[in-house]
């Protein structure tokens, strides 16, 4: 083999290694800030798994938003319809937010309450994101014992 043909080959070889490189490194960057979105009927099925941190959504409950006296630290509620699940969060709330509006929390659990390091909050207490929605949707068709044909029937 020629020396030019040999040189060709090796830095062929190194751009093809380089990539490979970059698009491992970027996949493994990408999977690590995927997070999951889970209603909290979800959650406490365990559907979750041990998901280190993941998207809670739903509606925040009706009477559960509570402030710490003298910090930043927010409890509340997310509820989808058939649970409800109490969540944490330590820092300025959206302005939107607020209750029986649809929210969604990323953070992860901790002793059975979802800890939040971020909270949005949509502009309408009518609108909820599609994806929120459709979760609910499921979950609550999943538990509704009244979308059975024997309870039609009746």
């Amino acid at each position: 083999m020629n020396p030019t043909r040999k040189r060709r080959l090796w830095i062929i070889l190194l751009i093809v290694a380089a990539a490979a490189l970059a698009i491992t490194l970027l996949s493994m960057a990408l999977q690590r800030n995927v997070a999951y979105l889970y209603t909290p009927s979800e959650v406490l099925r365990g559907e979750a798994g041990d998901k280190a941190r993941f998207r809670l959504g739903g509606m925040v409950a009706e009477h559960s938003f509570k402030r710490a006296t003298g910090s930043m630290e927010a409890h509340f509620e997310v509820d989808d319809g058939d649970a409800r699940m109490p969540v944490v969060y330590t820092g300025i709330l959206p302005d939107l937010f607020r209750e029986k509006q649809a929210v969604i929390a990323t953070g992860s659990m901790k002793d059975g309450v979802f800890v939040a390091d971020q909270v949005l909050a949509k502009h309408d207490e009518t609108y909820m994101p599609k994806e929120v929605a459709d979760k609910m949707g499921v979950a609550h068709k999943k538990h509704n014992v009244d979308d059975t044909p024997a309870a039609a029937a009746n």
